[in-house]
């Protein structure tokens, strides 16, 4: 098969680059680097099964030759990338969805969508599942990446309804593994980074707040099996797991043997209090759910903040 990954080397799209090259395919990837690095993918340096175009996904770009599936990961994921980047974040996911809709519809390919949790805002009911319209703040900063994600669903719907376009949809949450960015704002690889400095933690609010962490190689595994599943609709992937930011927070000093203290600060604006997911549905669709405990998965990423500071 030949695969094009928009934002292929990111975090989550660098890894389905890794996973389509190890089975054989061709991959080719778009990204501009705002958020990416190449560095994510250098491992593959030489591979002629790669091809890197180092494009925004929003400037019309033909692909010569065959493309089977378009997998639409372009777009800046985390609170401090999509409010540094809010009308990038919004472009990506209509322009950009558009044109690779379009590219997806000229090559015969299936268009695959990665949207999110976020679609469902600050939910009203617990654990999320698809048929939720969610309660998302429409004037708030974070508006950009909610709103941005659910118009991106309602265009990549509409080629299905009007064209007969063969599409698939993913909402994911959060998930964490190597690759990550340190600065890049997410819970994770904050209170990583700065366990191994013994510095103190950033907790917003009163840490109270949950989140369902899902390890890197169960969402790869996820995200692939729903690439291969005859299903037009949005899929939850995510660990139904739930703990607090306190809870995770803890987890993290005592993984990387750290002194470190809790600094809180204000809660952001629309922050979600309460975040997991109903994965029902992956588990009927793709007979899939994760393996990986948190812990074990945190012991992975550390080893590998380690690593990277050595």
């Amino acid at each position: 098969m030949r695969v094009v990954i928009t934002g292929g080397a990111g975090f989550i799209g660098s890894h389905l680059v890794d996973h389509y090259l190890k089975a054989g395919n061709k991959v080719v990837v778009i990204d501009n680097l705002i958020t990416g690095k190449e560095e994510n993918i250098a491992q593959h340096c030489g591979n002629e099964a790669l091809e890197l175009v180092k494009q925004d996904v929003c400037i019309t770009y033909d692909i010569l030759g065959d493309v089977d599936f378009v997998l639409h990961f372009a777009c800046p994921a985390s609170p401090f990338d999509y409010l540094k980047y809010p009308v990038e974040t919004l472009r990506v996911m209509s322009v950009g969805t558009y044109n690779m809709l379009e590219l997806a519809k000229q090559k015969g390919a299936k268009f695959f969508l990665a949207s999110t949790s976020e679609v469902y805002g600050d939910p009203k009911i617990h654990p999320q599942h698809e048929e939720y319209f969610g309660n998302v703040n429409v004037v708030s900063p974070r508006a950009v990446y909610d709103e941005g994600k659910r118009f991106a669903e309602a265009l990549t719907l509409t080629y299905h309804r009007e064209f007969h376009s063969e599409i698939g949809i993913v909402r994911i949450f959060n998930t964490y593994g190597e690759r990550m960015r340190v600065g890049d704002g997410r819970v994770v690889p904050a209170f990583i980074s700065e366990a191994l400095k013994n510095h103190p933690l950033p907790i917003f609010g009163d840490g109270k707040q949950t989140r369902s962490f899902c390890y890197i190689s169960d969402m790869v595994d996820a995200i692939t099996k729903a690439v291969d599943v005859d299903y037009p609709r949005p899929i939850n992937l995510g660990n139904p797991v739930e703990y607090t930011v306190l809870e995770l927070a803890d987890i993290v000093k005592k993984l990387c043997g750290s002194k470190s203290t809790y600094q809180f600060h204000p809660l952001p604006d629309s922050d979600p209090k309460r975040r997991r997911p109903d994965i029902s549905k992956a588990k009927e669709l793709l007979a899939w759910e994760p393996k990986i405990d948190l812990e074990h998965g945190l012991e992975k990423v550390i080893e590998w903040f380690r690593r990277q500071n050595d």
